[in-house]
């Protein structure tokens, strides 16, 4: 029996490939070309090197950071420092009369002790306990609020890793997101960031890579752009430093 079947396997393939075969050359016919059999050549492999070596200055990265974030309707503070950053959250707390809001289980953000600045609110930090629902905090938070692992100037992004004390929903459920960036994780290139996790291996990654470039757009039905369908439809990437 196992030999019957092997050979049927070996036949279907036989006529899979025929088949495979037959449709390419019909494109080729139809393209009046000769048919490429071979995979073509390339003797280049990633990021040209003029382009390793491009490199904009602090400021310039700043000013590139800001003005493609913003072209993508995100909004971009720089402040001096986290107690700058905290005041800034709980003022747009007042002005927005957000009542809820969730961030990450970081040091920096519990350094910040946004709690004291907001206590007419209540701040959860994610997987704090074991008990609760953490997707569903999030998802009725009004404000997320997470650290930039990276960020990238030249595209306007940034990067957030996943982690059990840095839950994705903290970035894509809120109503507001607001990204704290320290201004030394601002670089020029993407290529620089994407460098970092290849070299770190597969074994090393984290659980999520995301890469936000201002609020959720959408064009997927009849071409018009929606904001906030698949994210918030409000992102303040917060520049310290």
């Amino acid at each position: 029996m196992a030999e019957t079947y092997e050979a049927w396997l070996k036949q279907m393939e036989a006529q899979s490939r025929a088949k495979q075969n037959d449709f390419m050359n019909d494109i080729a016919n139809k393209l009046k070309r000769p048919r490429v059999t071979e995979a073509p050549k390339h003797p280049f492999r990633g990021a040209p090197d003029f382009w390793k070596a491009y490199e904009l200055t602090e400021e310039e990265r700043v000013e590139r950071f800001t003005a493609n974030f913003k072209a993508a309707s995100g909004f971009v503070e720089r402040l001096s420092d986290m107690e700058a950053a905290k005041r800034f959250i709980a003022d747009k707390a007042a002005e927005l009369s957000a009542h809820y809001m969730i961030r990450q289980n970081q040091p920096e953000l519990n350094e910040m002790a946004l709690e004291q600045a907001l206590p007419d609110a209540k701040v959860s930090v994610w997987n704090s306990d074991s008990e609760e629902h953490w997707k569903a905090r999030a998802a009725e938070a009004d404000f997320g609020i997470v650290i930039a692992d990276h960020a990238a100037a030249y595209t306007g992004s940034v990067t957030v890793l996943s982690s059990k004390d840095k839950g994705r929903s903290v970035s894509l459920l809120p109503t507001v997101l607001f990204v704290v960036i320290p201004l030394e994780r601002l670089k020029t290139r993407l290529g620089e960031i994407l460098l970092g996790f290849d070299e770190a291996g597969r074994e090393q990654l984290p659980a999520g890579i995301h890469f936000i470039s201002g609020p959720s757009r959408s064009s997927d039905i009849e071409n018009a752009l929606t904001i906030g369908v698949h994210g918030p439809g409000v992102v303040y990437a917060l520049i310290v430093g």
